[in-house]
């Protein structure tokens, strides 16, 4: 017999899945009604019907292949370098002091490219998934499970949006955008019609009608969330960081991992531009490690302690996290285009002497 907190647990997840299948019958109905009630039965044009039946399908494909990922797209734990051996595991259990176990992680992190800590300047380390969390990678308690890049868990989806579906979310937004948009414009005569008795009283109003409505009314709200994770890329941070910057050795940096917008950019959707508008895996890295670029703090965030420049690391320091040799995509989004990225560093203040770039030390 199940014992009753497994039951619980199951009937949670079940619950999970009601937005999801709000959305589902929301896009099924929107289908019918304007494939079958507006172009089927309203539209008397045949040219004009057959192109409005071709755009809506290729947006329809796109919109819900999107959906379909970022749904299934289930996070990637992280590298198992970064989960505690057994032994460790003993010495956190055996030893309560927090100044003891920080003593036992920094040795274990010496050798991982972890530059990140938590805003009091300790380890970052997941207590319940066992392991020093990867710069950016978060908790989430929805999945139970540590998120590489989290985003948000988004309910909409009933899944965690990170490293391994954040380019399927981004590609989400933006052809259900389009397909609320298209809808819209192309119902929109027939709404006024039928809203002016135009045209006949019929079943297709209501449908026509109503369409309209629900359309423009998610156009509205997907063009605000689209805009946002836009900047979002184009500033390199999560929802998470544009919330509360992350903090690196020298204090909370909110640009810290920002290499300039065409960077940032292919580090989400890749180097090659045929994938870019398909819903398929071509962001760069590995999703546990990240390029990072630090930068003097911006007016914005606080100050740091007088005399403490951030680009000036003490000797314990400079060696304390040793990075790994970067991934051949990460490399490239550091080292390709210098010269044409200049002017962008210009405008960033990367010239400024307090930048220093993370590398093998």
């Amino acid at each position: 017999m199940a014992p009753s907190g497994s039951r619980s647990d199951d009937c949670w997840r079940v619950l999970y899945w009601i937005p999801v299948l709000f959305i589902s019958l929301i896009v099924a109905w929107s289908y019918y009604a304007y494939v079958v009630q507006l172009c089927i039965e309203t539209v008397e044009n045949m040219g004009e019907k057959i192109v409005y039946l071709l755009v809506y399908h290729m947006l329809f494909i796109m919109f819900v292949w999107s959906y379909w990922q970022t749904i299934f797209t289930k996070p990637t734990n992280p590298l198992k370098e970064f989960h505690l051996s057994h032994p460790d595991k003993e010495l956190l259990e055996r030893d309560d002091r927090r100044e003891s176990q920080q003593e036992i992680l920094r040795r274990i992190a010496k050798d991982l490219p972890i530059y990140t800590r938590t805003m009091s300047g300790a380890i970052r380390y997941c207590d319940r998934c066992l392991l020093l969390k990867p710069d950016r990678c978060h908790h989430c308690s929805a999945c139970d499970m540590c998120i590489l890049k989290m985003d948000h868990h988004c309910p909409w989806v009933n899944n965690c949006v990170g490293f391994a579906n954040y380019k399927f979310f981004m590609l989400f937004l933006a052809y259900s955008l389009l397909y609320c948009l298209f809808v819209t414009a192309t119902d929109l005569r027939y709404f006024i019609e039928f809203w002016t008795n135009g045209l006949p009283d019929t079943q297709a109003k209501f449908h026509i009608m109503f369409l309209f409505f629900a359309a423009s009314t998610f156009s509205v709200s997907l063009a605000f969330l689209f805009a946002y994770h836009c900047w979002l890329v184009c500033k390199n941070r999560s929802t998470l960081e544009a919330f509360r910057a992350p903090a690196f050795q020298h204090g909370p940096d909110k640009n810290g991992f920002s290499l300039g917008t065409n960077k940032n950019f292919l580090q989400v959707f890749g180097e090659e531009k045929k994938y870019w508008l398909l819903p398929v895996f071509s962001s760069l890295g590995d999703g546990c490690s990240f390029p990072t670029c630090l930068v003097n703090p911006d007016p914005e965030q606080p100050s740091l302690p007088p005399g403490r420049n951030p680009s000036i690391k003490s000797a314990g320091e400079s060696h304390q996290f040793p990075p790994k040799p970067l991934r051949e995509s990460q490399s490239r989004l550091l080292n390709n285009g210098q010269s044409e990225g200049s002017e962008d560093r210009d405008k960033r203040g990367t010239n400024n002497p307090g930048l220093t770039i993370e590398k093998e030390t």
